[in-house]
């Protein structure tokens, strides 16, 4: 299984965002993410694609009309399994109770089990690093599942750590052949600000106290209601119409247009050290 035969984003391309991003960054200065190679053949890592198999098939590909569900596609950078990889496991605590058969054994990016338990552990050839003060999410691709297994998520703090990590997943039933297929991207990265998740505040109250807010949200409730409404009656507008865009365009409910709005995410492709500007 495939994310997509999509290009992926270029190198510098700019992010379709509207008003001033300096303006909700607290920081606007580049961060940078560099990967060093501890393997030769070690895969350059993508941008992750926009686009994913499972929203391209469903019915009139009306996944593919969410936009947090794209952007989040494309929220990290992934690498990709160097090998064709089939595992299987036992359901025991014991390490040899993982099987693991690559077509490949000297591949850069390759599964082994390492931990028992049915977790299957990737070596990632790469030693990461990051600024000061920036930790980086290790994780499985986006919006991207895949039957009986599991990826497992880590924080590694890359800004000093001096040695590679690797990507866990966990077999979720036994007796049943997972398949990797070579190509296949079996981890995401996306840098994180340490420390950003604990500033925040996270407060909880009644809509009741914001009238102004709920007054939208009723406007927005009733005009959901009645779309969805005559979409099931037949009503011409609305078939043709076929769905409600404002999110995806930017619009709140009485329509003004987001003073920011972003409808894809342009991450920059990795480049050798000698062509970076």
């Amino acid at each position: 299984m495939s994310l997509s035969t999509q290009k992926t984003n270029q190198p510098g391309s700019p992010s379709n965002v509207h008003g001033p991003r300096a303006a909700t960054r607290p920081d606007p200065s580049p961060v940078y993410l560099h990967a060093f190679r501890t393997h030769p053949a070690a895969p350059v890592p993508q941008a992750a694609p926009v686009r994913r198999d499972w929203m391209d098939s469903s019915h009139d590909r009306f996944a593919n009309r969410c936009l947090p569900l794209l952007l989040g596609n494309q929220a990290g950078w992934i690498i990709p399994s160097t090998c064709t990889a089939r595992v299987c496991w036992s359901g025991d605590r014991s390490k040899e109770s993982l099987s693991v058969v690559t077509d490949e054994d000297s591949s850069p990016v390759h599964p082994v089990s390492h931990f028992g338990h049915g977790v299957l552990t990737w070596s990632i050839p790469y030693i990461f690093r990051t600024p000061p003060g920036y930790n980086l999410l290790v994780r499985g691709p986006s919006n991207f599942p895949k039957d009986a297994i599991q990826a497992l998520d880590a924080i590694v703090e890359t800004d000093w750590f001096q040695a590679t990590f690797t990507m866990n997943w966990i077999i979720t039933r036994p007796y049943h052949t997972v398949t990797f297929e070579r190509g296949e991207p079996i981890c995401m990265v996306v840098p994180q600000r340490r420390g950003e998740l604990e500033d925040v505040r996270p407060a909880i109250g009644g809509l009741t106290d914001q009238p102004t807010l709920a007054s939208r949200f009723e406007d927005w409730r009733r005009s959901r209601e009645t779309f969805i409404s005559d979409l099931r009656n037949g009503t011409e507008e609305a078939v043709k119409k076929g769905w409600q865009r404002d999110y995806f365009l930017g619009r709140d409910v009485e329509g003004h247009d987001a003073p920011e709005h972003q409808k894809r995410l342009r991450l920059r492709e990795f480049q050798e050290e000698n062509e970076t500007a």
